[in-house]
C-alpha cells in the first residue's frame, strides 16, 4: 500500500503519462487510425508497483476483432444498404420493361438495339462510376457519395417524365439515373465489410435482394408496383406514373441518407487503382471471368418480354408481368445462396451460379409453351441472383490482406466488369435483328457458361483444385 504523502506524486505521474500517450487529432484523422488510440500507459519508476498496464483498442479497418458482426446498428447498415441496391442495381433488372415500353409505345421510331444501348449505358455507368467511387469512400466521403448519388436518382427519374425524344431518355434514365447509382453501389458494399466478417455474404445477401425489390417501384417489371404502373399509366399517362415513382425513389432513399454511418476508415487515402492487384492470379482470373460473364447476363431481363410477344408464347398483358416472375426468384436468390456462401465459401456457390445460369438461358430455345416459359424465368431468375449478389463478396474474400483497399478494388472490378455489360445488351440488339432470339440465346448462355469457368480457375489458383476446400 502507498502511503498517503506520495498519492499526491503519483496522481501526477499518472497524468503525465497519460499526457505523454495524447495525441490531439482531428474526428476524422481518429476513425483513419489504423493503431490503437491508447496504448499501454508504461508507469514510471516512482509509481510503484501497484500500477498496471491498461490496454484498449481503437476501431481499425484492418483489426478483424473489432468488427462487430451484428447489433442493431450493424444491422441497420444493412437495411441501408438494402435500399441503396434497390435503386441501384435494381434500376438495371427491370429495364427489360422499359426496353418493350420503348420499342411500343414512346420509342417505337427507334431500333431495338437503339433502345438497348439505354439500358446498357445505365448498367456501364453504374460499374465504371464505381471506380472513381471506391477511392473517394476510402478518402472518407461516404456521406458525400450518398447525397450526390440520391440527388441524381431523384432528378433523372423526374425528368424522365418530361421526355419525349431518344436523347432525353439517354440524357435523363443512362446517364443521371445510371451515374447516380453508380455512385451509391460501391459505398453499399464497402461499408458492410467494415461491420460484418463471418456474416459477410449474408449481409451482403439480404442487402442485394433490395435490387430484385426494387422491381416494385421502378418500372412495369416488378412484382406489385406493375401492377399500379399498368393501371396509372393508362390514367394518368406516363409522365405522371414516371413522376408518382420518383416520389416513391425519394421516399425509400431517405431510408439509407438516415440510418448509415461510417465505422472506420483506411489509415490513408488511395489511389483510384490499384495497380499491384493485378498481379494476384485469382483477383485478375476472376474479374475476366466476370467480364465475359455479365456481358451474357442481360439477355434474359432485356429481352424476354419481347420473346414471348413476338413468338406467340403468350399474349401481351402477361407477357408484361415476366420479368416480375424474374425479380420475384431473383430475391430468394440473392439470400439463399448468400446464406450457404457463408458455410462453404462465395465461390462455390457462386461458379455453379453461373453455369446454370447460362445452362437456362439455352433452355429457352425450345421453349412454346407459357407454363414452361414461367419456369424457366423463376430459375433463371434464382440462380441469376446469385450470380449478381455474391461478386463483392468475392471480391471483400480476396482482399482480406489488405481490408484498407477493399473500396478501391471493388471499383477496379466492376470499372471492368462494366464494358462487359456495356456491350453485351446493344450485341443482342443487333443479333436479333439479323439472326433472331434463338441466336440471342446461344449468345447470353455461352457466355455465362464460359464465365463460370473462368471464374472457377480463379478459384483453383486461390484455394486449390479439391472441390471441398472452403472457398
Amino acid at each position: 500500500m502507498s502511503r498517503p504523502e506520495e498519492l499526491p506524486q503519483q496522481s501526477a505521474s499518472i497524468l503525465s503519462a497519460v499526457d505523454e500517450k495524447k495525441e490531439v487529432s482531428s474526428p476524422a484523422e481518429s476513425i483513419r487510425s489504423n493503431e490503437p488510440a491508447d496504448d499501454e500507459l508504461e508507469p514510471g519508476p516512482e509509481d510503484g508497483p501497484e500500477l498496471e498496464p491498461v490496454t484498449t483498442k481503437a476501431h481499425s479497418v484492418n483489426h478483424i476483432g473489432s468488427i462487430p458482426n451484428g447489433g442493431l446498428r450493424a444491422w441497420l447498415q444493412v437495411a441501408g444498404s438494402f435500399f441503396l441496391f434497390f435503386n441501384s442495381w435494381g434500376i438495371i433488372n427491370t429495364f427489360g420493361s422499359y426496353q418493350t415500353f420503348y420499342e411500343t409505345d414512346l420509342l417505337r421510331n427507334s431500333t431495338p438495339s437503339a433502345i438497348s444501348w439505354i439500358g446498357s449505358i445505365q448498367s456501364f455507368l453504374l460499374m465504371i462510376v464505381g471506380t472513381a467511387t471506391g477511392p473517394v469512400y476510402d478518402a472518407g466521403y461516404f456521406r458525400e457519395l450518398l447525397l450526390g448519388g440520391s440527388l441524381l436518382l431523384v432528378i433523372g427519374q423526374m425528368m424522365l417524365s418530361l421526355c419525349k425524344e431518344y436523347w432525353q431518355v439517354l440524357l435523363a434514365q443512362a446517364f443521371c439515373m445510371g451515374i447516380g447509382s453508380g455512385t451509391l453501389f460501391v459505398p453499399s458494399v464497402a461499408i458492410l465489410s467494415t461491420y460484418f466478417t463471418t456474416r459477410i455474404a449474408t449481409a451482403t445477401g439480404i442487402a442485394a435482394a433490395g435490387s430484385s425489390f426494387d422491381g416494385l417501384i421502378r418500372s412495369p417489371g416488378g412484382v406489385i408496383y406493375p401492377i399500379v404502373f399498368h393501371q396509372l399509366q393508362p390514367k394518368i399517362g406516363f409522365a405522371w406514373t414516371t413522376r408518382v415513382i420518383g416520389f416513391i425513389i425519394l421516399a425509400t432513399i431517405l431510408v439509407p441518407n438516415t440510418v448509415m454511418k461510417v465505422r472506420v476508415l483506411p489509415a490513408q487515402k488511395r489511389a483510384i487503382l490499384d495497380l499491384p492487384a493485378f498481379k494476384e492470379i485469382p483477383y485478375t482470373v476472376f474479374i475476366i471471368g466476370g467480364f465475359i460473364g455479365f456481358m451474357g447476363l442481360y439477355m434474359p431481363f432485356f429481352y424476354v418480354q419481347l420473346y414471348a410477344i413476338r413468338d406467340n408464347i403468350t399474349n401481351a398483358n402477361f407477357a408484361f408481368y415476366l420479368l416480375a416472375i424474374l425479380n420475384s426468384a431473383s430475391i430468394f436468390g440473392r439470400i439463399i445462396p448468400n446464406i450457404l456462401a457463408d458455410k462453404i465459401g462465395p465461390f462455390n456457390v457462386l461458379i455453379p451460379a453461373a453455369g446454370i445460369s447460362g445452362i437456362i438461358c439455352l433452355c429457352l430455345i425450345p421453349i412454346k409453351t407459357t407454363a414452361s416459359l414461367i419456369a424457366l424465368c423463376a430459375l433463371y431468375g434464382f440462380f441469376s441472383g446469385g450470380f449478381v449478389s455474391l461478386p463483392p463478396t468475392i471480391i471483400v474474400h480476396l482482399s482480406l490482406k489488405n481490408r484498407g483497399k477493399i473500396g478501391t478494388r471493388l471499383g477496379m472490378c466492376f470499372g471492368i466488369i462494366a464494358f462487359g455489360i456495356l456491350i453485351g445488351a446493344p450485341i443482342g440488339g443487333v443479333i436479333l435483328g439479323s439472326h433472331g432470339f434463338t441466336s440471342i440465346w446461344v449468345f447470353g448462355g455461352v457466355l455465362m457458361v464460359s464465365g463460370s469457368c473462368i471464374m472457377g480457375l480463379s478459384r483453383c489458383t486461390h484455394v486449390g483444385w479439391k472441390l471441398l476446400v472452403k472457398g
